[in-house]
Formats: C-alpha cells, structure tokens, sequence
C-alpha cells in the first residue's frame, strides 16, 4: 500500500503565528492553520483536528462497507461524521480529548441490532480508529 504525505510551514510563536498545510500526494488542497482559529473560531481555516475528523470519517465508511462485503452486504448509502475535540491535557499542554462519530447507513432487510454489530466491527477494525486508539471514540451508529 502507498503512503501519504503533507506539509506545514509554519512562521512565529503559537499564539501570532501561523501555518500553511499542504495535502502533498494528492495536491488536492492546500490550507492555513493557526493556533487562535484551531481553539476558537474557525474562521475559514482548517485545523489538525478537523484533519483528523476528514480522514476518520472518510476511512470508516470505506471500512464499512468492507465489513458488510463480507457479509455480501451493501448499503445504499453511508453518512459518517466525526466530531473531534481538543482539550487541556493533565500535566499540561493540550490534547485530544475525545471523537465523537455519528454513522447512519441505508441499509435495507438488516435488523438495527445486526447492523449496530457490523458497524462496531467496523469502527474497531478501521485504520484510523487504530491510530487513535489511546483516544476515546463514541459511536453513534443508526440505520438511516
């Protein structure tokens, strides 16, 4: 499998500075970041958690429908949002302090309890729930 890349330069302290992402595999973006918009408002610029949140989301539904694959399964349609937030962390600095994941899927003659089991199949065998695995992750997970 191919790895993915990207790039920040960043220029001043934490609380003036600011940066510069560039999503390099696939030149399919490239975004400001800076320490005041990624704590408070947005203000039209990205943040790591929100990168965090993108890549999430986008591997959890490509894992579920692999999961339900297995099952020659597929849905009509999966909606996966992630919601990640940052917060103090004990000792201090900051942290993640938590992902918040809504799943809904269109997913016809599967009873909600069969798919509630798929779908937490698929969130603890998806890569990137893996990668944050030292995170607390909640799913919400629903047939649409």
């Amino acid at each position: 499998m191919p790895s993915r890349d990207a790039t920040t330069h960043w220029e001043g302290d934490l609380s003036s500075g600011k940066g510069h992402v560039t999503l390099d595999s696939s030149n399919a973006g490239q975004f400001d970041v800076s320490f005041p918009t990624r704590s408070g408002n947005p203000d039209g610029q990205t943040s790591p958690e929100e990168l965090i949140a993108a890549a999430h989301s986008s591997c959890l539904a490509m894992n579920l429908s692999a999961v339900l694959a297995a099952e020659q399964l597929t849905a009509r349609s999966i909606d996966v949002s992630a919601e990640v937030t940052l917060g103090p962390a004990k000792g201090g600095g900051f942290e993640i302090s938590g992902i918040a994941i809504t799943l809904r899927a269109d997913l016809p003659d599967v009873e909600a309890g069969r798919f509630a089991e798929l779908a937490a199949t698929a969130e603890r065998t998806c890569p990137v729930s893996k990668a944050l695995a030292g995170t607390t992750i909640t799913l919400d997970a629903a047939l649409a």
